[in-house]
């Protein structure tokens, strides 16, 4: 774990202090603010359209759809895009090399049972596969990197408002009272890119899974899009509003299906006393906020999907209510929940305004396989494929801006 926290010099595993603070408020204030989310409205409109034409031909053909594919391909375009620009070449051989490092973190280790043991790091294969997978990603933001400050310094290029450019700039203005170097560049790329392409397509293939599953709740959704939209033959981010009911499917789909569903491990700073149990300082403590989601205690039919519980609720996840923490709360609160939603909230709309959704002839709703597998994210064991039925074929989401 400790070298895929990089020495928890990046913002998930980063220990309380002077210099999580710093870093946490790039984050906050820098890199995914509402306005800089709002900025990059324009890649989430274009990659939401490839997606969109992409099933139309499917459709057309009458294919079966692999949303798991479709979604994960989705976010990663737009993750990509987002955080080191459109001139990145080989995106993919990155973003495997990237999601070996993520499920190797959800793993069980023997190392991180035994730091001091050096039996445990012998026989534990898992460390190794961690150097040379970091390794390799870190080699390749050396590459992105250079070829950057390459353009900027010949004038051949504008550097774009990229989440690395930002990171760069932030870099080289630096004053040293914090140290920021290059290597702190690379950590909070890799978190962000981590962050950001691992739990949001798993999200949009449970919100689908949900939706095929509960006919009237699909209806309800569907209707509510295309009777607001009526007509348009756009769909923009400020229309997303508008979708009261869409937003209850989606908070609904977070307390079953919580992107992470153990919270970012959190260390007890002071000895306190819980109940009857005494924590000494130091203890590592493991929220599981997938259970908090089920919990009859707080939820009527918790096992039920109903979007109508949340109409006219206060509950929210925002991190004020205690009983529904799907981005966790307090400091540590997810720096990325904005970026996730709004890469959700488009995507799910338009899969709801241009296509009908059936199962396979085989498949009867109640026995679409719901198996979790945990890990960092919780992930559908085995994918969601449909065949898309396509309206208004002319009806395609605008990427003018």
């Amino acid at each position: 774990m400790s070298i895929i926290g990089a020495g928890g010099k990046g913002i998930a595993f980063s220990s309380y202090g002077e210099y999580w603070r710093y870093v946490r408020k790039i984050c906050v204030v820098e890199l995914l603010s509402n306005k800089r989310v709002l900025s990059f409205r324009s890649i989430r409109e274009e990659e939401v359209n490839k997606l969109v034409q992409n099933i139309s031909s499917s459709a057309s053909c009458n294919q079966l759809i692999n949303l798991k594919e479709a979604f994960t391909m989705l976010v990663n375009d737009i993750t990509v895009r987002t955080v080191i620009g459109s001139k990145c070449k080989d995106p993919h051989v990155f973003l495997k090399e990237l999601d070996k490092m993520v499920e190797l973190a959800a793993g069980f280790s023997l190392v991180d049972l035994y730091p001091s043991s050096r039996l445990a790091r012998l026989i534990s294969r898992g460390l190794d596969d961690a150097k040379k997978c970091h390794e390799t990603v870190s080699r390749f933001l050396d590459g992105i990197i250079e070829e950057k400050r390459e353009r900027k310094d010949t004038g051949g290029d504008v550097i774009s408002e990229d989440l690395l450019s930002v990171l760069l700039r932030i870099e080289e203005e630096d004053t040293g009272q914090i140290p920021f170097d290059i290597n702190s560049v690379k950590i909070l790329i890799m978190d962000m890119i981590g962050g950001g392409s691992e739990p949001s397509p798993s999200t949009l293939e449970w919100a689908m899974s949900e939706l095929i599953r509960n006919h009237r709740v699909m209806r309800k959704a569907q209707s509510e899009v295309r009777e607001l939209l009526r007509g348009c033959t756009k769909i923009s981010e400020s229309d997303l509003v508008k979708l009261k009911y869409m937003h209850l499917v989606i908070k609904e789909t977070l307390r079953l299906h919580p992107p992470f569903p153990l919270l970012v491990p959190r260390q007890c700073r002071e000895t306190c006393r819980i109940l009857d149990y005494d924590i000494p300082k130091g203890t590592t403590v493991l929220v599981n906020a997938w259970a908090i989601g089920r919990d009859p205690n707080y939820w009527e039919d918790p096992e039920e999907f109903k979007p109508e519980r949340f109409t006219n609720s206060s509950v929210d996840f925002k991190g004020s209510d205690f009983q529904f923490l799907p981005f966790g709360y307090g400091r540590r609160m997810c720096p990325g929940m904005l970026f996730g939603l709004a890469n959700l909230e488009l995507a799910l709309a338009a899969l709801l305004y241009h296509f009908d959704w059936k199962l396979p002839s085989n498949v009867k709703p109640e026995d679409v396989d719901m198996t979790e597998v945990f890990g960092i994210s919780l992930r559908k064991k085995t994918p969601l494929c449909l065949h898309a039925v396509r309206r208004e074929p002319d009806a395609f989401i605008d990427c003018s801006g």
